[in-house]
């Protein structure tokens, strides 16, 4: 057995059971106790978070206190939606389909982000695609991103955004998990439920949301778990295949991007492992025989790991205040 999968196994090595129950336990005292609500809103996706997320909220309050959202818009994969529907026919949760890209055109999100992009490719325009690449942290370098377009009849090119260009198009993109939180607040308002979060644990702890976007929440069930957690609890759970076997993808650009692509150093079975270790002060050295990689390649993931959790802190923060009000 290699020392990455004996690594994997230690991770996945959870009474799912007790989890389920700690959870789903956790999530019922916070309705009751905490925010008082009678129910639980959440947006689904199709991917596994969501999902997981969405099972745990049956199972802690039942069907009929779970109302779904499914929240597409231009750049939204069909598939996304399919399985947003198959989930919540599964878990037989009502649920509402709501395309928000009017309201995104409408506030300029599609006009913002084409605008920095023709700034890059003059020749972008309708019937294009694009997506967003990462590179340079996992190799010691300053993370720096790659802009990369496809054209209408499939030439595909890429090159490097400059610092103005890529901040317009992520603050551009952001609306749309903007957006969909706000649905997410008004269904919660209407039915005096509560909003629930789905991020995993390599998420939470690597900033990998949108402040008062996809992290704003009453509720985040699943925000301990390693990615590898949750594919086990899906298929614990009884999920449907299409969802236990979906690969992770950030469904934001028009071009498919994986999270590995757009945040991540590295693939999420290995960025589990790695933050895993690094969560367990494992040296980089024993890090580098385990992903079977060089030191220096160990240490920099560690490094881009302290660089996100230092860059992303102020999104957990709340408002900071210039004097404390007692309460």
């Amino acid at each position: 057995m290699s020392l990455k999968t004996e690594i994997a196994q230690q991770i996945l090595s959870f009474d799912k059971d007790a989890e389920v129950a700690k959870i789903t336990a956790g999530i019922r005292e916070i309705l009751s106790k905490k925010v008082h609500r009678r129910g639980l809103v959440i947006a689904m996706s199709g991917g596994i978070d969501s999902s997981v997320s969405a099972a745990l909220c049956v199972k802690a309050v039942g069907p009929g206190k779970v109302f779904g959202l499914l929240l597409p818009e231009q750049d939204s994969s069909s598939e996304s939606e399919q399985k947003g529907r198959i989930l919540a026919e599964h878990l037989g949760i009502q649920y509402l389909v709501h395309n928000i890209a009017p309201t995104l055109e409408a506030i300029g999100c599609y006009k913002w982000r084409d605008e920095a992009i023709k700034a890059t490719f003059p020749e972008y325009g309708p019937g294009w695609k694009n997506k967003i690449v990462i590179a340079g942290g996992s190799e010691g370098k300053i993370n720096h991103f790659q802009l990369v377009v496809q054209s209408p009849n499939g030439e595909i090119s890429e090159k490097r955004l400059g610092l103005k260009e890529y901040l317009q198009i992520v603050a551009a993109t952001n609306y749309k998990q903007r957006i969909r939180k706000t649905v997410e607040f008004f269904h919660a308002d209407r039915l005096n439920y509560a909003v629930v979060g789905t991020p995993n644990r390599v998420e939470y702890d690597q900033g990998f949301f949108v402040k008062n976007g996809d992290g704003s929440a009453d509720v985040k069930p699943i925000a301990h778990l390693y990615k590898t957690q949750v594919y086990a609890l899906a298929r614990h759970l009884g999920l449907p295949d299409i969802i236990c076997n979906a690969i992770p993808t950030t469904d934001t650009y028009s071009m498919p991007q994986g999270q590995d692509e757009f945040y991540y150093a590295l693939p999420y079975q290995e960025m589990d492992i790695a933050l895993w270790c690094y969560n367990h002060k494992k040296p980089a050295e024993e890090l580098a025989k385990i992903l079977e990689v060089s030191v220096d390649q160990a240490r920099f993931v560690y490094t881009d790991i302290e660089n996100k959790r230092k860059t992303t802190a102020p999104l957990h923060w709340p408002a900071i205040l210039i004097e404390k009000v007692e309460l």
